[in-house]
């Protein structure tokens, strides 16, 4: 691969820069329209306020950028590689028609706040002196589309870290992956937020959607990892497989669970609960009824401690899910007096250390646990098969 280092300037920079969509999701463009900010391995703009000041105080005070990373595509143009932050920042600050934040702190008028405008009317000779910032420099690399996203994944370790989606993206770019984003990965108006945002954790524009839902998929496939659906859908002209899978997923969701409790459903493993469990013959008047009843266990303090596991209890039948409160010692003492230190099952005498708290009713049959539930006993009674179990 090819480096060849270059110096611009911020008019060259922002000349003809333009955000296609809201906040430019549909595409970026700078550098005289050279330059595609956001190739699809790019991830989304994720500066705060405070990062994207930041940057345009720096050129301020006339101190370096880090380097910024460019590749030369076939046709003379460029893909922005790492920057794209900065590069932003920098449009969205001075760009004719953007404009869009102020920043205090320039060493001039008593630290006011100012917008590129008021700056240029108001301090014309601070204005150009930051325009004539001497200090971009690009790395403009050319090599193989492996190269580049290889190199791509290296340079981004630094600054704002990718997260694990936004690096296996780098090497599955195509229609497929834009399509993907768009539906899974959009800030503004995302369509699977639209559709399951109370049932989804994470943030879509840092790719925790796209990401969950491939995870799901990849199991439905019966693929252990989800580079591997990528790879095999990286050609694809559209993400109507996945884009219908997730829209199945909810939708089985909402026929079986008709009650949303977002607090309780947020962030569960919805897809690989529809994928055991889809033909699965559930009442959702039943499902209902069970939820309200192990809720007010819950509530009751009766043993359920896991909410959050109500709903993948119902599906599967595991206690575990639930987390069901084992018998406090003070139970466990006034249970062991009521039996005068004997074993419930064989009778015998015991010290309180030999013996195990049972439910006297099971749990599963509508037990629950409490002080007038709770037996003791000896621990071979506890591994025998007995009346109480």
């Amino acid at each position: 691969m090819r480096i060849e280092k270059m110096t611009i300037t911020i008019p060259e920079l922002i000349k003809g820069y333009a955000e296609k969509g809201r906040e430019g999701e549909d595409g970026v463009v700078a550098y005289g329209g050279l330059l595609d900010v956001r190739p699809p391995y790019q991830r989304n703009f994720i500066y705060n306020d405070k990062e994207q000041c930041e940057v345009i105080r720096t050129i301020s005070k006339g101190f370096p950028l880090n380097v910024m990373y460019w590749s030369k595509t076939p046709d003379g143009r460029f893909e922005l590689m790492d920057g794209q932050q900065r590069t932003i920042s920098i449009c969205r600050y001075f760009a004719d028609g953007y404009n869009t934040y102020s920043v205090g702190d320039l060493g001039v008028g008593h630290d006011n706040e100012f917008f590129a405008h008021n700056l240029r009317d108001t301090y014309p000779r601070k204005y150009e002196e930051m325009l004539a910032y001497d200090k971009l420099e690009i790395y403009v690399c050319e090599g193989t589309a492996e190269e580049i996203h290889d190199w791509f994944t290296v340079i981004n370790i630094a600054g704002k870290v990718l997260t694990p989606q936004e690096i296996l993206n780098t090497s599955y770019t195509g229609t497929w992956l834009t399509a993907a984003k768009s539906y899974f990965s959009r800030k503004y108006n995302c369509p699977a937020q639209n559709l399951a945002g109370d049932y989804m954790s994470g943030s879509p524009n840092r790719q925790d959607y796209l990401e969950t839902v491939l995870q799901w998929i990849a199991d439905r496939d019966g693929l252990k990892k989800i580079s591997t659906y990528m790879g095999d859908h990286q050609s694809d002209e559209n993400a109507e497989d996945i884009i219908n899978y997730f829209k199945s997923v909810f939708a089985w969701v909402e026929r079986t669970f008709t009650v949303k409790r977002k607090k309780l459903m947020n962030g569960l493993q919805w897809g690989l609960f529809y994928n055991r469990h889809k033909d699965d013959k559930l009442d959702p008047i039943a499902v209902e009824n069970r939820i309200q009843e192990l809720l007010q266990d819950y509530d009751n303090d009766y043993g359920v401690t896991n909410p959050n596991g109500i709903y993948e209890y119902i599906l599967t039948g595991k206690e575990s899910c639930l987390q069901i409160r084992a018998f406090r010692q003070q139970e466990k003492q006034q249970a062991y007096e009521r039996q005068n230190h004997c074993c419930a099952d064989c009778g015998k005498p015991f010290d309180l250390s030999e013996m195990e708290a049972h439910h006297k009713k099971a749990w599963a049959d509508g037990g629950h646990t409490t002080p007038d539930n709770c037996v003791m006993l000896c621990k071979e009674c506890h591994y025998k098969t007995f009346k109480y179990n």
